[in-house]
């Protein structure tokens, strides 16, 4: 059978394809096995096969998941949220989450949760530091597998339902060139009492950090890296 899989970030760049045709001598193959036989195919990114997840169908699979053909398939090398994306402005149905390449409003995102019985609001603004120790960032570009994105986010929002019943959640993903000091994320929690606001709201950047198929490549003067996990072995699937 033939497989389209679609690459991410540092992986795309070092198989120089956003989009891979694969061919596998059988009808079927789990996650793990197709991770496997990619590492040989292509062994100057088998460091990077082995530390990613296969999605499908735009939902993370376990390694003993079957894949079988006309299936939509990414790997999903660790997030941490490229370039390339124009006219982006997708929103949920609810109109909750929105990933795009237009510059944020926080007053436009917390307005999306403000509720007449909510005593606390908060919104949480991520933005581009110049200095990391003695490294000067000059701008970071992000990417993102935009539909598993939106409907991650979209988790993240049912997950804090459950958590803390009755909080309203809003978040808004910038993708494409970010300059220092502009907006990359907002988040905007309330809630009705401030200590739940305060939990839900480092709930969803941590979680949004584990799982959430956006990728961050910070440009210096010097050069350029892809930012992935940094708290080692990285597991989307895992609950926080």
């Amino acid at each position: 059978m033939l497989l389209r899989i679609q690459l991410f970030a540092g992986l795309a760049e070092r198989l120089q394809t956003s989009v891979l045709s694969y061919s596998v001598p059988k009808s079927e193959i789990t996650a793990d096995e197709l991770k496997i036989a990619l590492s040989i195919s292509y062994p100057e990114a088998a460091s990077q096969i082995s530390v990613s997840f296969v999605a499908v169908n735009q939902e993370y699979a376990p390694g003993d998941y079957l894949i079988t053909e006309n299936a939509e398939i990414a790997l999903i090398p660790p997030v941490s949220g490229g370039d390339g994306q124009a006219s982006v402005h997708v929103l949920s149905a609810d109109g909750r989450y929105c990933i795009t390449d237009q510059p944020l409003s926080i007053d436009d995102v917390t307005s999306k949760v403000l509720d007449p019985n909510h005593g606390a609001t908060l919104s949480f603004v991520g933005t581009t530091r110049e200095m990391t120790g003695e490294q000067r960032t000059v701008h970071l570009e992000y990417e993102a597998y935009i539909p598993m994105a939106l409907s991650q986010l979209e988790a993240i929002g049912k997950d804090i339902d459950t958590r803390w019943p009755g909080t309203l959640c809003a978040i808004s993903h910038r993708i494409g060139k970010v300059d220092i000091m502009e907006t990359s994320v907002i988040i905007a929690i309330s809630t009705g009492h401030r200590d739940d606001c305060y939990e839900a709201s480092r709930y969803a950047i941590e979680k949004l950090k584990q799982s959430v198929p956006i990728w961050k490549k910070e440009i210096w003067d010097d050069g350029s890296e892809w930012k992935g996990h940094q708290k080692g072995p990285w597991d989307p699937t895992v609950r926080l």
